[in-house]
C-alpha cells in the first residue's frame, strides 16, 4: 500500500465507480470532493481524507481508512472506505403511466390507487 494514491483509482479500487474512467470523468464534472474541496482526477488522498462523491443525485460521504491502487473484493474494500452517508428517508413512488399507453385496465386502476394511497 503506498502513502497516498490518486483520487479516481482510490475510488475504482473500494468499488465506488465500476471504471476507473467513470471515476475520472467523475472528477472532471467536479461530483468528487476531498476535504471539501473539488478534485481533479490525480489529486493524492491518504488515510484521513473526507471524500463526497454524487452519485444518481445523492452524496456519499466517505474516509478514507487504508490507501489501494489496485481493485479489491467488496470486504477488503469495506476495511479501506469508512461510509459516513447519513441515512436518506424512503421517497415517495408515484404511480406514471407512458404516454400512449391506453387507458388503465382495472387490475392496473387499482395499483395506481394503491401506491397514491387511496
Amino acid at each position: 500500500m503506498a502513502d497516498a494514491v490518486r483520487v479516481d483509482s482510490w475510488l475504482w479500487a473500494v468499488r465506488v465507480y465500476k471504471t476507473r474512467s467513470a471515476a475520472t470523468t467523475a472528477c472532471r464534472a467536479g461530483h468528487v470532493r476531498v476535504n471539501g474541496d473539488k478534485a481533479k482526477a490525480a489529486q493524492q488522498v491518504k488515510p484521513g481524507d473526507e471524500l463526497r462523491v454524487r452519485i444518481a443525485g445523492f452524496d456519499r460521504i466517505l474516509v478514507v481508512r487504508q490507501t489501494l491502487t489496485k481493485r479489491v473484493g467488496a470486504p477488503m474494500a469495506a476495511v479501506a472506505a469508512e461510509d459516513r452517508t447519513p441515512e436518506r428517508e424512503p421517497v415517495a413512488r408515484i404511480a406514471v403511466r407512458d404516454r400512449g399507453a391506453g387507458r388503465p385496465t382495472k387490475r392496473e386502476r387499482r395499483d395506481i390507487e394503491r401506491l397514491r394511497g387511496r
